[in-house]
């Protein structure tokens, strides 16, 4: 996600045809919504500033190059969020909480874990650059941040800038750092997404390889926490890279015609077990899975991981931020058609479930502890492209009531 960065895509970055229906989507193209999307907040820029006697507080200067991109939920409803370095390294964080009980003016922020923990000029290899991706353990009380080490204005990461920052949700304090520059590329990777298997504790991430487009180097990442070691598989694998031929539509109309986006692999999640692992490509319409059983096996050769991955279907956009939930079901965000899919693992069926053309690329999402599920939009392409004027930015959280669909009261 970034103009500049992804400018520097033919030469190094480029993060997101008035679209035909695409062909092969099973009935996601056709179907109706089932249930309506609640613009949920809507904020007005971006604030790390305190508020003074009820007063909003004042925007930061650089909203416009701070969007918000990322969020997840503690147990108790806590909201974090990401606002990478991608546009600018002027944000005093990449990584914050976000206060949604208010709900008018910018978006109150707060550093996480510390303003000093995301200080983009202190030592690369211990504090926080550059955050899209990040989880929250519910069970193990951590936080795992993907730090893509570089920001904007760098061709290359600095060394040991790329990395994983496990915290502590209740105090800010650091359990452990693990190092990727031996698995990512310091001028091609581009550190996308993380998920995590709780009870392992092992987590995977999605590198798009965005920056060395349209050749990108693209792969999955295996990080063992308890080894503090990390793994690159499925390097450059067909189901990790964009597709042949393919466009990234929204709102109608081609996303940068002249300096088309080339993103592989972005969202991933995992099944309610931990025994599949799911990915989305964002140029590219399609959804992937393999086992995590074999993805885990150092033993395992290339050969035989890449013949155990599964093309499930076609989703009928494209897409960015995936998540399931506890039944295991998938949803997938779809920029083309400003919606919500639902991909059902146990009948193979893919469904539009909601769209709201309000919704200007909806980007992560994440459920609440109720079972609500709640997802970014802040027109990300635009931004990058320079097209939102500042002053005119919103970063908005739309939410989708799934539990009251299974018939669970608020």
């Amino acid at each position: 996600m970034l103009l500049r960065l992804f400018r520097l895509a033919a030469l190094a970055l480029t993060a997101l045809t008035a679209v035909p229906a695409f062909a092969g989507s099973a009935d996601a193209a056709d179907s109706p919504a089932q249930v309506t999307l609640e613009r949920w907040r809507s904020y007005a820029g971006v604030s790390w500033e305190p508020s003074r006697q009820g007063a909003d507080p004042a925007p930061f200067a650089g909203s416009v190059n701070a969007p918000i991109a990322g969020i997840h939920f503690d147990a108790r409803g806590r909201t974090f969020v990401s606002t990478p370095r991608l546009v600018s390294a002027d944000a005093p964080a990449t990584l914050s909480v976000l206060d949604t009980a208010a709900q008018s003016g910018p978006a109150r922020l707060s550093a996480f874990p510390s303003a000093d923990g995301n200080a983009v000029d202190a030592a690369p290899d211990t504090h926080l650059r550059n955050v899209l991706g990040f989880h929250v353990d519910r069970r193990n009380g951590w936080l795992w941040a993907l730090d893509m080490g570089f920001v904007a204005g760098q061709a290359e990461a600095p060394a040991g800038a790329q990395k994983v920052m496990v915290y502590d949700l209740r105090t800010g304090r650091t359990v452990r750092r693990i190092a990727l520059d031996g698995v990512a590329d310091r001028k091609g990777s581009f550190l996308n997404d993380i998920v995590v298997d709780e009870r392992r504790r092992i987590a995977y991430i999605s590198d798009s390889g965005l920056r060395s487009a349209p050749d990108n180097q693209a792969g999955l990442i295996v990080v063992d926490f308890a080894a503090g070691k990390a793994r690159r598989v499925l390097d450059r694998h067909a189901s990790l890279l964009p597709e042949a031929g393919a466009k990234v539509v929204s709102h109608g109309a081609e996303v940068w015609p002249g300096n088309p986006l080339k993103l592989g692999i972005n969202g991933i999640a995992l099944s309610p077990d931990g025994g599949t692992l799911y990915w989305a490509v964002t140029t590219g319409t399609h959804i992937h899975a393999a086992p995590t059983r074999l993805l885990r096996d150092q033993g395992a050769s290339p050969e035989s991981l890449a013949a155990a991955v599964r093309d499930l279907g076609d989703v009928g956009g494209n897409t960015d931020g995936i998540v399931t939930d506890a039944k295991g079901n998938l949803y997938i965000t779809d920029v083309t058609r400003n919606g919500i899919v639902k991909y059902d693992p146990a009948t193979g069926t893919m469904s539009l479930l909601a769209a709201d053309e309000g919704v200007f690329w909806p980007d992560t999402p994440a459920l609440l502890p109720n079972g609500d599920l709640v997802f970014t939009a802040s027109h990300l392409n635009g931004h990058f492209a320079g097209a939102v004027k500042a002053g005119e930015e919103r970063y908005e959280l739309w939410r989708l009531p799934l539990h009251r669909t299974s018939g669970k009261r608020d």
